[in-house]
């Protein structure tokens, strides 16, 4: 019986243009850098080390020992100062971004039914950024970040998507089966992968991020007002049979 329910972020729960938002982001952490750092070398060596770190199978490196191994390797230098303006981006210019988002209200009610009905809920995002770009990023769609059990982030996360290891991890935190859980996500290739584990799948295509021609075994497919449709009337209430 399904009792948790996993949420994609960005494309599912915050609707954005990826491309677009990426294009920002980048820009912003060349402004933001451009004093310290020539920015071509920079967001180059960020793209090589965030790739190094999505590849990483060590279950013994955190996403974020990964990433910063490999990124003071490519920059040659300590990178301790870079990571301080890190910081400072995502505490200030970062939050300039929530104009390229699009709050959908829809995906607030839908995390709200679900978690009324008495499921546990998770932000299953790819955990490429820290806790603080997250949690902001949450803020952009009008969601309580209180009200997820569990936040898949860079500091905590040992693996990224599309790795299977991803969703295994997850089941290991929150103590749950796979045939416990229903994933939702825009992404075939990164949300869906979690079918092989034994979860139950929803694919949201109104941002749908398909890379190949075929489409993966899918349990539930529809844009936000099926999501909405499906928890109202096809998730059952767990508080109704605990009764």
């Amino acid at each position: 019986m399904i009792d948790t329910v996993l949420f994609d972020l960005d494309g599912t729960l915050l609707s954005m243009d990826m491309d677009k938002f990426m294009h920002s982001y980048f820009e912003g952490i060349s402004n933001s850098f451009c004093r310290l750092v020539e920015p071509a070398a920079l967001i180059k060596n960020i793209m090589s080390a965030t790739r190094y770190m999505v590849e990483n199978t060590q279950s013994d490196k955190t996403n974020q020992k990964a990433f910063e191994e490999e990124f003071e390797r490519l920059m040659g230098c300590d990178i301790a100062p870079l990571m301080d303006r890190f910081e400072l981006f995502y505490r200030t210019d970062f939050k300039k971004l929530e104009s390229i988002a699009y709050n959908q209200p829809i995906c607030s009610k839908v995390v709200d039914m679900v978690k009324s009905k008495g499921y546990e809920v998770v932000l299953a995002t790819n955990p490429l950024f820290p806790r603080i770009a997250i949690e902001e990023r949450v803020r952009w769609t009008g969601i309580d970040v209180n009200c997820f059990k569990t936040i898949t982030s860079f500091e905590e996360m040992h693996y990224c998507k599309p790795q299977i290891e991803y969703y295994q991890e997850i089941m290991e935190i929150i103590n749950k089966r796979p045939e416990n859980c229903l994933m939702i996500g825009n992404d075939v290739e990164e949300d869906m992968i979690a079918h092989k584990l034994g979860m139950k799948t929803f694919l949201v295509d109104t941002h749908l991020i398909k890379r190949g021609d075929k489409l993966p075994p899918v349990d539930y497919i529809g844009g936000y007002q099926d999501l909405y449709n499906f928890v109202l009337n096809e998730l059952p209430d767990l508080k109704e049979k605990a009764v």
